[in-house]
């Protein structure tokens, strides 16, 4: 069997390509080296946005794109993707509140019909803040949880008949008069595959792939010229530091913005940095990038965190296109794609972001002679209702003896999939071995079954983010569980 399309690259960009094409008809597989999500695509800022920033740089054809696709998901994945209210208070240097004012009403202007609220001044009243009173600023925007829209992604284009291989590294591929032949390792051995065309969206590895993969073994004509940049955004996690269910943005002496936003119930989510690194092998989140954090925040919080305050932090390696742009910070977060057509069509991916994972994926199949659009208004798995908060009573009703914070972590991560999940459970005895935090082997064996995880890691901090909530012996216990299924 020849595939119509090969696509290296389990991450957002990967995952939304393999959807649109397997919605338009063709044969799919999609080859990750890891897990799903596994690397940029679980490390980001966790924000479906426009970029507000980016309207500094003149990025306004970016900002429009982004807002434009924010709308779409916002609708496509709700139990994914949650509007979310940002609010700016005056800070230490930064741009005046007036200038953020004309910048939010452009922002609002390009995202006319979005369906979120339209920015506004406020007044500010937050006993944590060092000011607690005055003006300020709230714009919305939305929320994703990213590591599950790679899920999701994947789920809607295994459903519609594509293949999805994890722990599958690609390493090389000969190009033939009419389709490639690929060099798999799979967890069962070697294999081979062939297919008509090949989208390399490997992120951080995408120029160690194609020169590695490739250039040995087929003519390479065009994709020497596009470079990638790789800067690694770092966050904080730390225990509830602001009240209420908004973000806050603050702006920092040095031009930037960090945010803090509300995560997960219990936490605060603060990031991000813009590091330059010379390796995707290098996110790791150092001493120096904790500290900026913490003085970000710090210089608007009354009672300062300190590293004590830290519950967990993550780092990831954003993959840039390289515009040439000095600055880390100011690289354009637009994707650029490079086609190969000498031969059997080979299209690079570079750079990208989670919002216009969707766009992208359109994109790349009208490079590749694809027929597009099939995914504009189709909700993702899960995704096919209109009310959350009827969702939930409803689910409330049916399984009572889910505690009220697991329901809304489930009924968030599956939505009107959740039924697939609980299966005949008619009582907290039919949910099989409890693992702490409301996790359970009936939850554990559908993720195993369903969504592509082979270990804990896998389940505790991307299908669930329980790793926050589970002690070592109780994660343990997950992996010991997971081995004796033998995936």
């Amino acid at each position: 069997m020849i595939h119509d399309l090969l696509i290296i690259g389990g991450g957002i960009n990967g995952s939304a390509i393999a959807r649109a094409a397997a919605v338009a008809g063709r044969s799919i597989l999609l080859v990750e080296q890891g897990d799903l999500a596994q690397a940029t695509s679980s490390a980001s800022t966790k924000l479906m946005h426009g970029g507000l920033r980016y309207l500094e740089r003149y990025e306004f054809k970016l900002v429009h794109e982004s807002l434009t696709e924010r709308g779409i998901m916002l609708k496509a994945a709700p139990h994914l993707v949650r509007p979310l209210e940002f609010r700016i208070a005056r800070g230490q240097g930064g741009r005046s509140l007036p200038i953020l004012r004309l910048g939010l009403w452009l922002y609002d202007l390009l995202a006319l019909r979005g369906g979120l609220p339209r920015s506004r001044t406020i007044r500010i009243d937050d006993p944590a803040l060092r000011n607690p009173h005055g003006l300020g600023l709230s714009y919305w925007d939305a929320w994703v949880d990213d590591a599950r829209l790679v899920v999701g992604n994947a789920l809607d284009a295994a459903e519609q008949g594509a293949t999805i291989m994890t722990r599958t590294q690609f390493l090389r591929a000969e190009r033939g008069a009419k389709s490639w032949t690929i060099s798999l390792d799979t967890p069962s051995g070697p294999r081979q595959v062939s297919a008509a065309m090949i989208v390399n969206a490997a992120g951080p590895w995408v120029e160690r792939v194609l020169h590695e993969g490739f250039a040995a073994h087929a003519p390479i004509a065009n994709t020497s010229r596009s470079r990638l940049r790789l800067v690694q955004g770092s966050h904080l996690i730390v225990r509830r530091c602001f009240a209420g269910d908004h973000a806050w943005l603050f702006q920092q002496p040095d031009g930037r913005i960090v945010f803090a936003i509300p995560y997960q119930q219990e936490w605060t989510l603060i990031g991000t940095t813009d590091m330059p690194v010379e390796s995707p092998e290098d996110a790791h989140i150092g001493a120096e990038e904790t500290a900026y954090l913490l003085d970000a925040v710090n210089r608007y919080r009354r009672v300062p965190l300190t590293e004590a305050d830290i519950v967990s932090r993550y780092a990831g390696i954003r993959a840039l296109y390289d515009d040439g742009t000095a600055s880390a910070a100011a690289v354009s977060r637009d994707y650029h794609l490079d086609l190969d057509r000498a031969g059997p069509p080979l299209l690079n991916v570079f750079g990208g972001k989670i919002t216009t994972a969707r766009h992208l994926a359109d994109d790349v199949l009208a490079r590749l002679g694809i027929a597009t659009g099939g995914t504009h208004h189709r909700p993702l798995p899960g995704g096919d209702f209109a009310d959350f908060a009827a969702l939930l009573e409803t689910y409330r009703g049916r399984w009572p003896f889910l505690d009220e914070a697991t329901l809304d972590r489930m009924a968030s991560a599956y939505g009107t999939r959740l039924p697939l999940v609980m299966g005949d459970a008619h009582a907290g005895a039919d949910m099989g071995q409890d693992f702490g935090a409301g996790l359970t082997a009936r939850e554990v064996d559908y993720l195993i079954a369903h969504e592509w995880a082979r270990s804990a890691e896998d389940i505790l901090w991307r299908r669930t983010k329980l790793g926050l909530r589970l002690s070592v012996a109780q994660a343990e216990a997950v992996q010991a569980y997971v081995a004796e299924k033998g995936v």
